[in-house]
């Protein structure tokens, strides 16, 4: 079963996000944490809040079901661009320079190593039937 964790209009480039998202994108929820915590970049202590929210919400989904024992991974990651704010900045001679200030969209889903085990048990029952 699947855990998913959305975090909106974060005020950095998608770009710059999405180097910190490449980072942890099919690791174990563990070293994923690890990597997050040692990571310099401003992404990074976003990802990690947001890791942790996904986490709980899987915990909430499944609470017949330890944490240790799900062996969890990051399925996937994806960072979308936001919204932008338009400024602009005085330019010599009486110009005006525009400023593009970008925001993204962080989306993670984790998963079960073991959960498909149990699925294609189930459909084996199914078919027994």
């Amino acid at each position: 079963m699947e855990a998913v964790a959305k975090l909106r209009n974060v005020p950095t480039s998608p770009r710059k996000m999405r180097m910190v998202a490449n980072l942890i994108r099919g690791k174990r929820v563990n070293h994923a944490l690890s990597i997050l915590k040692f990571e310099p970049k401003e992404g990074a202590a976003r990802l990690e809040k947001l890791l942790l929210s996904a986490i709980s919400n899987w915990q909430n989904a499944h609470e017949d079901e330890r944490l240790e024992d799900a062996d969890l991974y990051i399925k996937s990651i994806t960072v979308d661009g936001g919204r932008i704010l338009k400024r602009y900045r005085p330019a010599p001679q009486g110009r005006a320079h525009r400023i593009r200030k970008r925001s993204n969209h962080v989306t993670i889903v984790l998963d079960s190593l073991n959960a498909p085990e149990k699925e294609e048990n189930n459909q084996e029952n199914d078919s027994n039937k």
